[in-house]
Parts: C-alpha cells; structure tokens; sequence
C-alpha cells in the first residue's frame, strides 16, 4: 500500500512539475527572451542537473561515436527543434491551449509505431487515435474556441514540435547503442542540445545573458531546466519501480495540470469548445496507453 501510494504521489509530482512548464514557457517568451536563448537556457539548465545527479550516484556519460550521434540527434528532435518552436508558440498562444497541442505526442507515437510495426492495431488504441485527431480539430475549428484566430497559425506550429517529439521517441525505441541507459541517454540529449544552440545563438545574436537581479523572467528559465532535470528523473525511477504503463499515465496529468497552471498563474479562460477538446484528449490518452502487465503499482 505505501509503495502504491508513493508511486501515485510521483507520478502526481511529475504531471504538476511538467505541466507548470507550459506557464513558465509564457513567461520566459512574453518577456523579450528570444525563443533560441531560452532554448538554450532549458537544455543548458536541465543538462547541467543531470550530469550533477549522475556524478552523485557514481556515473558518466558514456561517449563513443554511435552515441555522440545519439545525443545529437535526440538534442535535435527533443530540444533544439520542438524547443524553439514550443517557445515561439507560447508567446501567442494560452499556456493551456498549447498543453492540449502538445497532448497529441503518445497518439502520434502510436500511429508511428504502428506504421513501423513497433506495435500492433488494437481497436481501442485506434479509437484512441481517432479521439486525438478530434480532440486537435475541436481545438483549432471553431471560430470561437480560441480567444483570437490570429492564434491558429501559432497552435498549428506546436502540432511540428509534437511531431519532433515523436520521432524521438520512435529513434529511441529503434536506435539503442550499446553502453548507455534512458537516464544518461537523457543527460546527453541535454548537453548535445546546449552544444548545438551555442553557434546559433552566435550567428544569429540573439544570445541573452541571465541579468541581475534576477527577474520573473530569469526564475521562469530556471525553473523550465530544473522540471526538465528533475521530471525526467522521476519518469525513469517511476518506470523501473511501477513499470511502464502506469508511468503513462503522466500524460493525462501534464495536459490536464498544463490547463489548470494557466488557469492560476495568467488568469486564462477558455471557451466551451477548448474543455470540449480537453476532455476528448484525456480520453484519447488513456485509451492508446499501453496495456501490459503492470507491476509494482499496480
């Protein structure tokens, strides 16, 4: 009963955490911070964590040609890409529309996988998969679900970051080098990314020192790497010790709390075709999440 507990309060500590991301993304971008420094900023942040945690309990970064290529890649399609364009959306869209965009990423990765035959048609899971393509539509097809039409374009663009997230998770479940764990696969990921951005904020100069004292804004970027360090250790831990379908739940918690934040931090209120399309995205969620055994919460 206390394991059981403890994993629900994990899990609930995750999707409050992931969830104020969204908010804190608004407040980084409404605040003159170019979406590339802020970027950098998270991955450089949640990177810098990780490799501190990782020395904590004895391990390295493992390096080697393959998974120097690995990091690269998931930097790319799990920060540098989907990050920028995350950033640039949140300066126009409310914290809780682009949480419902982003919520689309486990329906994605289903049809992928499918595709690939990673994984196998399931009626419910295709239910599921029809529920988000609804959800998204009910979001961005009446004229009045959202607060301004000139915020189309803006949540169309998330749906691209949700697609890069995608690929990662499908290059991750087809491309694992020798040598490394999620954990410090994730570290790398980070690291690369921050590598990446660091000609680009040159060449395009656009690069924005943490002032002092430190501002709204300068809490806001800290707090966006201190979730991504801390929440993706927690989803490993909660995955070794609850297995991987109770962890999926963590999704349902992000939008549903993405929502709520936004709610308390800025105020925001959503017309009836928004929570129309919530609802439909937490149904969509828990019916193409994974259905194995579950252990240890179960």
């Amino acid at each position: 009963m206390a394991s059981r507990l403890w994993a629900w309060g994990v899990l609930l500590t995750m999707g409050l955490a992931w969830g104020l991301s969204f908010s804190l993304a608004k407040i980084a971008a409404t605040a003159g911070i170019h979406p590339l420094s802020i970027t950098f900023w998270e991955a450089a942040g949640a990177g810098a964590i990780l490799l501190v945690v990782s020395g904590a309990r004895g391990r390295v970064i493992p390096i080697s040609r393959e998974l120097i290529l690995l990091y690269l890649a998931a930097g790319l399609l799990g920060m540098v890409i989907p990050g920028t364009i995350f950033f640039y959306a949140a300066a126009h869209v409310p914290a809780g529309v682009l949480s419902i965009s982003i919520a689309i990423i486990p329906v994605l990765t289903f049809v992928t996988s499918a595709v690939l035959r990673l994984e196998t048609f399931v009626l419910g899971r295709i239910a599921g998969v029809f529920l988000g393509v609804l959800s998204i539509v009910l979001l961005v097809g009446p004229q009045q679900s959202l607060p301004d039409p000139a915020q189309l374009p803006w949540v169309l663009l998330s749906l691209v970051a949700a697609a890069c997230y995608t690929a990662l998770n499908i290059m991750v479940a087809v491309w694992k080098p020798r040598g490394t764990t999620s954990f410090t696969a994730t570290g790398g990921m980070f690291v690369a990314a921050a590598v990446i951005m660091v000609p680009i904020l040159y060449a395009t100069g656009t690069f924005v020192p943490f002032g002092w004292p430190w501002r709204e804004v300068e809490w806001a970027m800290l707090g966006l790497g201190m979730i991504n360090a801390v929440a993706y250790t927690l989803f490993f831990y909660l995955i070794e010790t609850a297995g991987p379908v109770f962890s999926s739940q963590t999704a349902n918690l992000v939008t549903l709390f993405g929502v709520l934040w936004g709610i308390v931090i800025f105020r925001e209120q959503h017309s009836a075709w928004v929570w129309l399309s919530l609802a439909t995205m937490m149904a969509a969620l828990a019916l193409v999440a994974p259905r194995q055994g579950l252990r240890g919460a179960s």
